[in-house]
């Protein structure tokens, strides 16, 4: 037997590393939390049977699974006695668990072994601490302990849920199962790719159904229909570091002083952290002839402000701080002080997984913003993501930079071109099957957790 230890942030990335490492037909025998992440224990002694196609109602015994894990939780939440664990255990996997388990799943099987086992132990007597104050403590370990518990069989059966899922639909709707798998690989969210093929389900035809999905995920791009620059005003670029905010402003100025002359513009930097980055300023200001001011403790935004009142265009640069900083808060109220006046766009790098591009845009929202731009669009692997953001939160694309070049490397933002774009980066690649799995994993835990 073939007995080995997996270590990982998540139970889904832990499942990768067993199955990646040792195949599907490993059996899982342990897992538990650990400092970091979670702690797998895999065997493989044996030649697994395949999972046969899954039962009709599996939509049905997914909906009782999880309204079992939500009355177990809250059963835990009310203090139930540790000692009644096992029974709340049997209580979340009963009919699914017994049912994935006839089917073939190792897991399944492995589960029920371990749930019976403890069923069928001796509850130990509860030793009566002599002070109150120490059996509290107690309780409450074994409550985590319990919840912890749950919380990685509930994992585990979302793993394998999600795959007899995407096994499915693959096998009743073919034509569905290729659409998705392009979507997904475009790198787009899993629960817009929903809405997406819910549009052209009554289109037969795959290659017009593609083009179809294609002619929606372009018309749903919200984009700036203006050159946000020729508008003038204030303009304020807010992200996370390295998102390439300094850079862009750069561009931006280019572009404007090949079109309207150096006497109209002026830039100003908030960025006052980063070593040199007002420097770097000032350089690109005496190279296009236009003046520079830092906001610093003598001089507030305000004051810059005023002084560049007849400017047509001011655009303002800032330090890419981290989210729990004092100073971007400081940062980001004297930016929505200024009101109407000052226009904020989110610069978001499209090389970013979608969670930092989700987090970055929760960062910066108390800034009104007014748009978005894409950047480092030459680097990136996929632009779903970025896309997809800005379709969710319905934030308009004003401009994409694809490139260090001053000012050529940027653009405004059109829909087709960015799903052409994005088509381009994958080609005709395909998601792989576990890589589906995993995101209809995705979406069962989200309907949980909603």
């Amino acid at each position: 037997m073939r007995v080995k230890r997996f270590f990982a942030a998540d139970m889904r990335s832990a499942m990768k590393l067993v199955r990646d490492e040792m195949g599907p037909e490993a059996s899982i025998i342990a897992n538990r939390r650990v400092a970091g992440g979670i702690e797998l224990t895999a065997a493989l002694d044996y030649e697994a049977p395949r999972l046969t196609p899954p039962t009709p109602g599996l939509d049905t015994e997914l909906k009782k699974t999880q309204e079992r894990i939500l009355s177990a939780r809250a059963s835990l939440q009310a203090g139930e006695r540790p000692s009644e664990g096992p029974s709340v255990n049997r209580q979340l996997f009963g009919d699914s668990m017994r049912q994935a388990a006839e089917q073939g799943s190792p897991v399944a099987r492995d589960l029920l072994d371990r749930l019976n086992s403890e069923a069928a132990a001796p509850a130990a007597p509860a030793a009566v601490a002599p002070d109150s104050r120490n059996a509290a403590p107690a309780g409450m370990d074994n409550l985590d302990d319990m919840r912890s518990e749950i919380a990685g069989l509930r994992d585990l059966l979302e793993s394998q849920l999600g795959g007899l899922a995407w096994g499915q639909v693959s096998r009743t709707q073919p034509r569905q199962a290729s659409l998705w798998r392009r979507l997904v690989q475009l790198g787009l969210p899993p629960e817009l790719c929903k809405d997406l093929l819910a549009r052209v389900e009554e289109v037969t035809e795959p290659r017009q159904a593609w083009r179809m999905l294609l002619a929606h995920l372009a018309q749903g791009i919200p984009v700036m229909r203006e050159e946000l620059i020729d508008e003038g005003g204030v303009i304020a670029l807010v992200g996370p570091t390295g998102a390439g905010k300094t850079t862009t402003l750069g561009k931006l100025a280019a572009r404007y002083v090949l079109k309207h002359g150096s006497q109209h513009v002026a830039l100003v930097t908030m960025d006052t952290f980063r070593i040199g980055a007002h420097e770097q300023l000032r350089t690109l200001g005496r190279i296009l002839n236009v003046p520079v001011r830092v906001v610093d403790e003598q001089n507030s935004l305000q004051d810059v402000l005023d002084e560049f009142a007849g400017k047509r265009l001011v655009l303002v640069d800032t330090a890419g701080l981290q989210a729990r900083d004092p100073q971007l808060r400081g940062q980001l109220a004297e930016l929505a002080a200024q009101g109407a006046r000052l226009r904020t766009l989110l610069v978001l790098a499209a090389t970013s997984q979608y969670r930092v591009l989700k987090a970055a845009w929760h960062n910066y929202r108390s800034c009104d913003l007014a748009g978005c731009i894409l950047t480092k669009v030459d680097e990136a692997g996929s632009l779903g993501e970025a896309i997809g953001l800005a379709m969710e939160q319905r934030l308009p694309v004003a401009y994409i930079a694809d490139g260090q070049r001053i000012p050529d490397d940027i653009s405004r933002g059109v829909g087709h071109q960015l799903v052409s774009r994005a088509v381009g980066l994958v080609g005709n690649e395909m998601a792989e099957d576990q890589t589906m799995a995993d995101v209809f994993a995705g979406i069962l835990h989200s309907q949980r957790a909603g």
